[in-house]
């Protein structure tokens, strides 16, 4: 019986060997984290301990998720599968990972994403898909993405962002924009405004560049004034901007531009930014000029009369002046009278 207790022990030690830990990976039960980067791994491994929390799998030739990859590894809370290969994600890739906090994809092949891809993560709050060929990005990435305070889709070939995915993004923190070939014709108000509300809420960004149309290539879309975009589609561009919350521009541009705008043709069908309107802060700007020189030529006419009254109130007290030295100059000679006038009385009797 002793024999047969230690062959069964020896069996399950051999086993937990050879499935406790893949081939080539590393893996520290102290932290639960299996390292499997630098392996050249052609596919995710199988036999990943189901308790692991993070599991490394950079750097290596990983061309594809299948489904339910991680269905035995339910705890894990990190996966890092930047520098492979993948192409594309199937709708099950993530399928049971309702711990997940942290999914890094930089650097891979991704091209599209599949509506709702990571519904499953009910715990996600760091998502990064740098450096991939990303066209368009889901009107959602999941019911539960919600808690996501982290996205960051910095070098893809993104044009736009549908604006219901921005708006279900509601504890986002962080948002990376940076090197994509950015659209900013009349399709870009929406994002443009949200990104506007999302600053104002105290959120993160880096810059989102424009690449077309021509007049605005190279310009960060938030310093586009917003005048720019008034012809574009009136009603819906204002029914965006209430969504923002940001009421100090919706009254602003409300008072300014609300007649104007009504009274534009509503069928424009080309939607583009118009290159040189004239914005309501450059006429502001040429009021406040204009104003500012009548005050000081005002000024300078007051100024130059003071002037004129203090040099001729100075020339008429030094006339004074001297005329009263010329009187007072003559006034001991009349008093002294002529020589014939100073003989004594009795000289002339004599």
């Amino acid at each position: 019986m002793k024999g047969g207790l230690f062959l069964a022990l020896n069996v399950f030690l051999l086993l937990h060997v050879v499935c406790g830990c893949p081939e080539m990976c590393l893996c520290r039960q102290s932290t639960k984290t299996v390292n499997c980067n630098n392996k050249g791994l052609a596919e995710i491994p199988t036999n990943v301990p189901s308790e692991t929390r993070i599991l490394y799998l950079q750097n290596n030739n990983i061309q594809a998720i299948n489904n339910s990859a991680f269905v035995n590894t339910p705890w894990l809370t990190i996966i890092d599968l930047s520098n492979n290969s993948i192409s594309s994600l199937p709708s099950n890739a993530f399928l049971g990972l309702h711990f997940l906090q942290t999914l890094n994809l930089t650097n891979n092949l991704i091209h599209d994403l599949e509506n709702n891809i990571f519904n499953p993560l009910q715990n996600l709050t760091e998502l990064d898909l740098s450096s991939n060929n990303i066209v368009n990005l889901p009107e959602s990435l999941g019911n539960s993405t919600d808690r996501l305070t982290l996205l960051t889709v910095k070098h893809n070939q993104l044009q736009s962002i549908d604006r219901a995915l921005l708006d279900s993004l509601s504890n986002l923190k962080t948002f990376l924009f940076k090197d994509n070939p950015w659209q900013c014709s009349c399709q870009a108000v929406g994002l443009k405004l949200w990104l506007e509300s999302f600053l104002y809420r105290g959120g993160i960004i880096d810059e989102v560049v424009c690449l077309t149309p021509e007049n605005w290539k190279g310009k960060d879309l938030l310093k586009i004034p917003y005048e720019f975009y008034v012809a574009c589609h009136p009603q819906k561009t204002h029914i965006l901007l209430s969504n923002t919350q940001l009421h100090n521009l919706e009254q602003q541009n409300n008072g300014k531009h609300g007649q104007n705008a009504q009274s534009r043709d509503r069928n424009v069908s080309d939607c583009e930014v118009k290159s040189k309107p004239r914005p309501v802060s450059i006429r502001h700007a040429i009021a406040t000029v204009i104003i500012t020189g009548v005050v000081c030529g005002i000024v300078s006419l007051m100024m130059l009369a003071a002037a004129i009254y203090g040099c001729a109130y100075a020339a008429i007290m030094a006339k004074y002046h001297r005329e009263l030295k010329e009187v007072e100059h003559l006034a001991p000679a009349t008093e002294l009278g002529s020589p014939e006038e100073k003989e004594p009385l009795d000289g002339s009797l004599a």
